[in-house]
């Protein structure tokens, strides 16, 4: 009998059309893994935050076509990646199933999906490479409250060859197409989250800086790069420095700028608005000569392959956490990260 393999594919979702913006935002604001303040005043500020913000978001995903591509996006990524599966072990039947945090299709219809379909195992396979308690740790708290079964669940891979090699590929191809300049640099650009995230245990900043130092050490020919983060919401003070600010700095330093979304795997509303529209005018305003930015890593080969490498891993040994290489990559000291076997590092 063929084995059955169910691949479940988790990501943050967005809206399907104009209006889907308002419910998407309250789903992502309510969630406790973004806003931690007790359970009526989260919902308060859900409400206040989609309700301010709906507008200019329904404004940005207009340019769009009036959605999100991350859904069609997350398709074709799980298309591939079944390809290579398939191709890999032709006696087992593969299937994809994406589950998106705050929208359609939901965490919770994944689950009922998966258990439709029976497998013999599942795999979950976060769509964000570096661990965070508002990305990875949500999606699996929402998988386990809607009844998602026993699974071999990949934490994080910020250090995976093929995805670093896919990165540095596309880096370097950008670089090329600009002439090979030497006055460049290289900006890794990752979703920011508040200070007080990382204070409390979570590994996610750690994570997207050895994930910066790994790819640069693919490309010595670049020398001069600098981590950054974006997207920054709400009041609190977020980690640093800030997307604006490296931006601002390179332009002082008179250097071109090569920008790369080190944290996000697919085009959505961070990529193709934030950073090809609003840091690209913020960088000619600075007297930025060249804005560059380099596409996100969609169905690059070495990054579905990488994918693909994880999967079959996490199908190795017992059920239950797979980080990379079958230990804990954090220090110590990250107390959010869901391994609990302590690091020798």
């Amino acid at each position: 009998m063929t084995r059955k393999i169910a691949v479940v594919l988790f990501n943050l979702g967005g809206p399907d059309g104009p209006d889907d913006v308002k419910p998407f935002l309250r789903n992502l604001f309510r969630d406790p893994a973004i806003i931690g303040a007790p359970g009526p005043i989260r919902e308060f500020l859900a409400w206040l935050i989609s309700t301010t913000r709906t507008p200019e978001a329904t404004e940005n995903y207009a340019k769009m076509g009036g959605g999100s591509p991350l859904r069609p996006e997350t398709e074709k990524q799980a298309d591939a990646l079944i390809a290579e599966l398939g191709a890999r072990q032709p006696d087992t039947e593969f299937k994809a199933f994406i589950a998106m945090r705050y929208w359609h299709p939901y965490v919770e219809e994944a689950v009922r999906d998966v258990a439709s379909w029976s497998p013999d195992e599942v795999v979950l396979l976060p769509l964000y490479p570096q661990f965070s308690t508002s990305t990875t740790g949500s999606s699996l708290t929402g998988w386990k409250k809607a009844g998602g079964g026993e699974a071999r669940t990949v934490c994080c891979y910020p250090q995976a060859e093929g995805f670093l090699q896919a990165h540095a590929a596309l880096i370097r191809n950008s670089w090329k197409q600009m002439g090979e300049p030497r006055d460049v640099r290289v900006l890794l650009s990752a979703h920011g989250l508040p200070e007080r995230t990382i204070e409390q245990g979570d590994p996610y900043q750690w994570q997207v800086e050895k994930t910066c130092e790994a790819v640069m050490a693919h490309l010595p020919e670049i020398p001069d790069w600098q981590v950054c983060y974006q997207s920054r919401v709400g009041p609190l003070k977020w980690i640093g420095p800030a997307t604006e600010e490296s931006i601002e700095k390179a332009a002082d330093d008179g250097k071109d700028i090569l920008l790369t979304p080190i944290a996000f795997v697919s085009e959505h509303i961070e990529t193709l608005v934030e950073l090809d529209e609003e840091y690209a005018e913020f960088a000619e305003e600075k007297g930025v000569e060249r804005y560059v930015r380099v596409p996100a890593l969609g169905l690059a080969g070495a990054f579905i392959d990488s994918l693909a490498d994880l999967t079959l891993d996490a199908l190795e040994g017992k059920s239950g956490l797979k980080p990379p290489c079958g230990k804990r990559i954090c220090p110590s000291g990250f107390g959010k990260c869901p391994n609990p076997v302590l690091a020798n590092v």
